[in-house]
């Protein structure tokens, strides 16, 4: 064991007299402890694209708290919405390298992770207990394996923002040929340039910091976010319409680097996969409650949008004769497993 050597040349008197008097309780009182008397707390940095209110920074600003009060300061989890790194990818790349503990690669999962890109495919996955029953089982555990050979993050839990529907500025998106003509972001993974390209639309790849300027100058006629996140991010300031269409589910990820996870102790590990796992379920409550008409018009109609139903059967008819058909090829390892899955 290594000894501490204090020098009393090195205190002021009155330091040097409680020293003295007091022994070690002085030392302790002093702040002069040595340095196995001192844990210092484990910091996570959190990284995440868009701040509170978003449903995914609520609950992970709540996670961040747990996981300190739960470990005693022991875990110094810390939660920096939209103010650390403002691109997805940055923020991926920060957590794989290990500049930063833990990340979401948000709305990109699947240009970060390829794997995902099947989840994404338009009408594919259809309600919220399939996905969350494949994420939270065996799809899941296979993917967070993968995740940690491939790219050395592991994974604490799968969510999602939802299903998608249309904002946009000049037109209610009811029918497919409603879509002719409209300049429409995505997110830069291909299967979402394909989504909209195919269903008649054109795409316009483009990181989400950009998307509001964009919106404002006519670069794009709209674009597509879950209802959840239209009402977050504001949507209802840049357009006048939202088509609820369901055509693209959202899934993403809470990842952690992988050499950060390994020198968490059992008991840590634990509770950062239940305080995830909690996390999660906030983020679906608040996503499911406000995905459907009724709760999307009493949201957004007030600020002045437009709330219209889509046409479902119709646009899916579309996605399955003229996207699913390359897809199957290029994810038929995966294909059927997803398209017969039942919650």
């Amino acid at each position: 064991m290594t000894i501490m050597k204090i020098s009393s040349l090195n205190l002021p008197a009155v330091g040097r007299r409680s020293l003295v008097k007091g022994g070690m309780a002085g030392i302790l009182a002093s702040g002069l402890a040595p340095s196995f008397a001192r844990a210092e707390a484990k910091k996570l940095v959190f990284a995440h694209i868009n701040a509170v209110p978003e449903s995914a920074a609520v609950a992970f600003d709540w996670m961040a708290g747990e996981v300190k009060k739960q470990s005693n300061g022991e875990l110094d989890m810390q939660f920096f919405g939209s103010t650390l790194l403002s691109k997805e990818l940055d923020i991926m790349n920060a957590v794989k390298s290990g500049n930063i503990a833990m990340g979401s690669p948000a709305g990109a999962a699947a240009t970060i992770f390829p794997e995902m890109g099947v989840f994404l495919v338009p009408y594919l996955v259809k309600s919220y207990d399939q996905a969350y029953t494949m994420f939270n089982g065996a799809v899941g555990d296979k993917l967070d394996k993968e995740f940690q050979d491939k790219y050395k993050v592991k994974t604490l839990c799968f969510f999602d923002y939802g299903f998608r529907h249309f904002f946009t500025t000049k037109k209610a998106i009811v029918e497919p040929k409603d879509l002719r003509g409209s300049k429409i972001r995505v997110q830069q993974a291909k299967v979402f340039g394909d989504t909209i390209n195919g269903l008649g639309g054109n795409a316009v790849p483009m990181a989400w910091g950009e998307v509001i300027s964009a919106a404002k100058q006519g670069v794009i006629d709209g674009g597509d976010l879950p209802i959840v996140n239209q009402v977050a991010l504001k949507i209802y300031e840049v357009s006048k319409y939202c088509s609820m269409t369901f055509h693209n589910y959202g899934p993403t990820l809470n990842t952690m680097n992988l050499a950060v996870w390994e020198s968490l102790s059992d008991p840590h590990k634990k509770l950062m996969l239940d305080t995830s796992r909690e996390a999660q379920e906030k983020i679906r409550q608040a996503t499911e409650s406000v995905d459907n008409l009724a709760a999307a018009k009493k949201e957004l109609e007030p600020k002045g949008m437009t709330v219209v139903q889509g046409n479902v059967d119709a646009f899916r008819k579309v996605a399955q004769e003229k996207i699913w058909p390359a897809y199957k090829t290029q994810y038929s390892a995966t294909w059927d497993e997803i398209a017969t899955f039942k919650a």
